[in-house]
């Protein structure tokens, strides 16, 4: 029997720990809270949780020795710690998240260990890549251009679920959520490089009418340029890779960036309620009448939806907030999981668009729409959130595939190989996770 070690127990490991046991592959579960790993094995006769922390290298050693394969579900800045000792013990490992430089420099060591090192092998990134690449690959398959790609994706509740004044919920990893807000973008847009600073990340989104869902907002995601190369496709003249929110959401994350409410600068709380905090963030000295301030600060109305949400969360409230010292960006964040994490009986949704132009011989153009939306699933004592189903299962059956050696490349990769991409894509649509395709579409209907 082939063994995986999967380290980390969060909120999206338990589909791939249940499909892998589901295949007969034996599984260990190391994370800092035992009892988590404990809960998503169920007692199978296959499955064994380990308590574990990543200090303790030598641990971590002689576990990736012991096993097969090993997925690294740890926050990001753990994986190459992790890659150097599964390329010493000559074992593969997959991961979902970016590839860092850090990561990519390990290319030639994997190779010569014999091992590939799998990344980018989940939601986003992961399914993005891959059904971009089946789109891409067929378009030059015609001998055909990619002329503009756009490419979206988001985490949200389902439409029927009771929105906060934020028109938002948590359905993963709330911190890193709160942290993108603090990231730039950059894009090429009709020939034009466009960079757009953190602090304007979010002023002007783009509209689009996603099908059984309603009118959602796109901020852009990160760097979109180096997917020119890693896509192949010198010849576009637009590459945008976004974000996907309901509205309100980007107007909210702007006004709190005016604020500086998620700044990482460590400032003195001692004894400051949340309504001193605003008051020093808009340098006023006395927190009387804050809202009032605050709405005039921000040139906008007190009935405006950011001062309705900064409301609803807290921040002009005389309570005390308990600390002598942090970032605006933990108090804020912590206030808004206290408030805005999804609950045990609404739906999460995952939606993604990749909206392609196309131009063959003779100056014909065709616009290719590929969409996914997928809900959360709910058994009799779990249940699935499809945040969590979309980024793990991906990795289950990449690992499957590289156990069965289904998948033989090796070194440093991510799934926009042909041998990679199309038989995980064909597997994941056995599990209800699918891109639904328009093809021949005018140009009226690219995104404006």
């Amino acid at each position: 029997m082939k063994k995986v070690l999967i380290l980390g127990a969060g909120m999206v490991v338990r589909p791939i720990v249940r499909y892998l046991l589901d295949h007969k592959i034996g599984v260990t579960v190391a994370t800092r809270t035992k009892s988590k790993a404990e809960d998503m094995i169920a007692g199978h006769k296959n499955g064994k949780a380990v308590a574990w922390t990543v200090e303790d290298e030598k641990t971590l050693d002689k576990m990736i020795k012991e096993h097969d394969l090993t997925v690294s579900l740890l926050p990001y800045l753990h994986h190459v710690m992790v890659a150097k000792y599964c390329i010493k013990n000559k074992k593969n490992m997959v991961t979902t998240s970016y590839v860092k430089p850090e990561m990519k420099a390990l290319d030639a060591e994997a190779k010569k260990a014999g091992i590939i090192i799998l990344n980018e092998l989940g939601l986003d990134p992961g399914i993005d890549h891959m059904s971009a690449m089946r789109i891409i690959d067929h378009i030059h398959g015609k001998k055909g251009k990619v002329v503009e790609f756009y490419s979206f994706c988001g985490a949200l509740v389902a439409p029927e679920v009771e929105k906060n004044p934020f028109n938002y919920k948590f359905t993963w990893a709330p911190k890193g959520v709160v942290m993108a807000g603090n990231n730039d973008g950059n894009y090429l847009r009709h020939g034009k490089i466009k960079y757009i600073p953190t602090d304007d990340l979010f002023k002007k989104p783009m509209k689009v009418d996603f099908p059984k869902v309603g009118k959602l907002e796109v901020y852009p995601n990160r760097d979109s340029l180096p997917y020119v190369e890693l896509y192949k496709i010198p010849e576009t003249k637009t590459i945008f890779r976004g974000t996907f929110r309901y509205t309100k959401w980007c107007q909210i994350i702007t006004a709190m960036k005016q604020l500086k409410l998620i700044s990482y600068d460590k400032i003195n709380l001692k004894n400051k309620s949340y309504a001193d905090l605003m008051a020093e963030r808009i340098g006023e000295k006395s927190s009387k009448d804050i809202k009032a301030k605050v709405a005039k600060y921000l040139k906008i109305s007190e009935r405006s939806n950011p001062i309705k949400a900064f409301e609803w969360l807290g921040l002009f409230s005389t309570e005390k907030i308990g600390r002598t010292e942090d970032s605006p960006f933990e108090v804020v964040s912590d206030l808004m999981i206290g408030k805005m994490m999804i609950q045990n009986k609404e739906r999460d949704m995952v939606v993604m668009q990749h909206t392609f132009v196309a131009e063959y011989k003779g100056g014909k153009r065709e616009v290719i729409k590929s969409r996914m939306l997928d809900f959360g699933t709910f058994g009799v004592k779990n249940k699935d959130t499809s945040i969590a189903r979309t980024v793990a299962l991906p990795a289950a059956v990449g690992v499957r595939m590289i156990l069965e050696g289904e998948i033989k490349e090796k070194g440093v990769h991510i799934p926009v190989l042909p041998g990679i991409y199309n038989p995980i894509l064909d597997a994941l649509e056995h599990m209800d996770i699918r891109m639904v395709e328009e093809y021949g579409l005018p140009e009226s209907e690219t995104i404006k």
